[in-house]
C-alpha cells in the first residue's frame, strides 16, 4: 500500500461538500498557470442530511469518511484540514450600517480599519441560538460621500459602510464542524455553498453587470444575487429537486428509487417538448404487471413544480430591488439544473435569460468530462476559496495544527484527570468496605 503524500506541503487543499443528496470531497491546488487543478474526487450518497442539516450524525461521519478516503486515494494526498460548506434553510440574511470615527482626517484609511468595521458587525444582537457566518461589505461612505467601493488610501474621520449579514443556526454549524470532527479531520472555515458556487461558476463580468445565481439542491434551492460585483442578496428557498422526487411519487404512484429513475433519466420540466405518445414503462411489485407511465404526464408533474420553485425565486429576485438590474439574468446550477429544458422553463417563468452553469471557468486543462457538472460546482467553489484563503494569509495551517496539539493536549489532561479521579473515588469506596468489614460487631446484635 503507497503512503500519502502530505497535502500542506504541496499546498494541495481539500475541499468538502456536505449536501442532501451527496457528500463529495474534492483534493486540488493552483497550477503555475493560476488555473485550479482537481486531484481527486469522492462522491458517496449522503443519507444522515435532511435539507441541508445534519439530521444523522452517524450516518453523516460514515459517508464523510468515505468520500474523503476516496478522494485522498485518487490524489494521493492526506488529507488533515478540510474546507466545507453549509447551506440549508436554518440560513437568513441581514443588512446593517457600520460607523468608524477616526482620530486623524489626515491619515489614509487602511484595511484595518476595514477589518475594525467588520470586527463590530460580529457583536450584533441577533436572535437566540444564531451565529454569523459571513460579513461582506458593500458600498463605503466617508465624511458623507457616498458610493465608494474601495475606501482604502481615502482620507476622512467618518467612515461607513453598508454591510450584507449572514446568519445560521449555531447547532447546524456545530453538527458540521463535529461530524467533520469525529472523521479525525480539522475544519479551516464554513462556508455558506452558494458563495463558493459563484466562486466556479460566475465570470467577474456577469457579476458586475447584475446576475442572479441559483443553486437547486436536493433539499434548498439557494439565491445569490450580484451586482457591481458585490453580493447583494442571499435567500434559500426549503425546496429542492427531492420535492420534484416526492411529486413523482405520488402522482405517478410509483416507489421512491422509480420516482427517481424516472426524473433522471425520462424527466423533463417543459411540457411542451414531451412526447405524448411515448410510454414508459417501469417494473412494479412482486405478481404485478408493469406500470405505464406517459412522457406528457412525467413532465407536466415535473413543470408544475419547477414553476412553483421559480416563482419563490422571482419573489426573492423582487424583493431584493435588484430585479431591473440584472442585466446577466438568471443563471442554474446544482443537480436540480440538469434536468432537461429547466432553463426554458426558468426564462418564461421570470421573464429573464436563463443559463446553465458549468463551473469551467477556473479549471485547468485536462478536467474529466464528468467534472463540468452542475453537481459539482459547489465543491470546486469550496476548493478556489480555500486556496485563496491559504494563498492570501486568511487561513493559516500552522495555526490550526498548533490548536489541534493544544486540544490534543488538554483532551489527554482531562481524561487522564477523570481516571485519576476515578481511580481515587473507587480506592475511597474499597477502603470503606474494607473497614466496615474489619469492624467488630456490635454487641447489641
Amino acid at each position: 500500500m503507497s503512503t500519502l503524500k502530505d497535502a500542506q506541503q504541496d499546498k494541495v487543499v481539500f475541499a468538502l461538500d456536505i449536501g442532501t443528496t451527496k457528500v463529495c470531497a474534492m483534493a486540488g491546488k493552483r497550477d503555475q498557470y493560476g488555473r485550479f487543478e482537481i486531484l481527486g474526487v469522492g462522491k458517496v450518497s449522503s443519507e444522515g442530511v435532511s435539507r441541508g442539516v445534519v439530521s444523522n450524525i452517524d450516518r453523516t461521519v460514515a459517508a464523510i469518511s468515505q468520500a474523503v478516503s476516496k478522494a485522498e486515494q485518487m490524489s494521493g494526498y492526506k488529507a488533515a484540514i478540510l474546507h466545507v460548506g453549509i447551506a440549508g434553510q436554518h440560513i437568513k440574511s441581514l443588512q446593517h450600517r457600520g460607523i468608524l470615527t477616526r482620530d486623524h482626517s489626515q491619515t489614509e484609511i487602511g484595511s484595518q480599519d476595514i477589518q475594525k468595521l467588520i470586527d463590530d458587525m460580529y457583536k450584533l444582537v441577533l436572535p437566540p441560538g444564531d451565529e454569523i457566518l459571513h460579513v461582506i461589505p458593500q458600498e463605503f461612505t466617508i465624511d458623507n460621500e457616498q458610493g465608494i467601493i474601495d475606501p482604502v488610501g481615502m482620507s476622512g474621520v467618518r467612515l461607513e459602510a453598508n454591510f450584507h449579514i449572514i446568519t445560521g443556526q449555531k447547532t447546524a454549524l456545530q453538527n458540521i464542524i463535529r461530524c467533520v470532527e469525529r472523521c479525525t479531520y480539522a475544519t479551516a472555515d464554513v462556508t455558506l455553498e452558494p458563495i463558493a458556487s459563484a466562486k466556479a461558476i460566475l465570470s467577474d463580468e456577469e457579476k458586475e453587470a447584475g446576475v442572479a445565481l441559483v443553486d437547486i439542491g436536493g433539499g434548498t434551492t439557494d439565491i445569490t444575487i450580484f451586482q457591481d460585483g458585490i453580493i447583494r442578496h442571499t435567500a434559500v428557498i426549503p425546496l429542492g429537486g427531492n420535492v420534484i422526487s416526492s411529486d413523482i411519487k405520488e402522482g405517478c404512484r410509483v416507489m421512491d428509487k422509480h420516482a427517481e429513475t424516472l426524473k433522471v433519466k425520462f424527466g423533463c420540466a417543459y411540457e411542451g417538448v414531451a412526447n405524448p405518445r411515448r410510454i414508459i414503462t417501469i417494473p412494479t411489485l412482486k405478481g404485478q404487471d408493469p406500470k405505464e407511465i406517459s412522457e406528457l404526464n412525467l413532465a407536466r408533474i415535473i413543470q408544475a413544480r419547477v414553476e412553483e420553485i421559480f416563482f419563490y425565486v422571482n419573489r426573492e429576485i423582487q424583493l431584493s430591488g435588484f430585479s431591473s438590474k440584472l442585466i446577466g439574468g438568471i443563471v442554474l446550477t446544482g443537480g436540480g439544473a440538469l434536468l432537461r429544458h429547466i432553463d426554458k422553463v426558468v426564462a418564461l417563468s421570470t421573464g429573464m435569460n436563463t443559463r446553465i452553469g458549468h463551473p469551467v471557468e477556473n479549471l485547468a486543462n485536462g478536467y474529466s468530462e464528468e467534472m463540468v457538472s452542475p453537481v459539482y460546482a459547489t465543491a470546486i467553489g469550496l476548493l478556489i476559496k480555500g486556496v485563496e484563503d491559504v494563498e492570501e494569509g486568511r487561513i493559516s495551517y500552522e495555526e490550526f495544527e498548533k490548536k489541534n496539539q493544544e486540544s490534543t493536549a488538554q483532551n489527554t489532561q482531562e481524561k487522564e484527570t477523570a481516571q485519576t479521579g476515578s481511580s481515587n473515588w473507587l480506592a475511597k469506596m474499597f477502603e470503606s468496605a474494607k473497614d466496615w468489614f474489619e469492624a467488630e460487631p456490635d454487641s447489641e446484635f
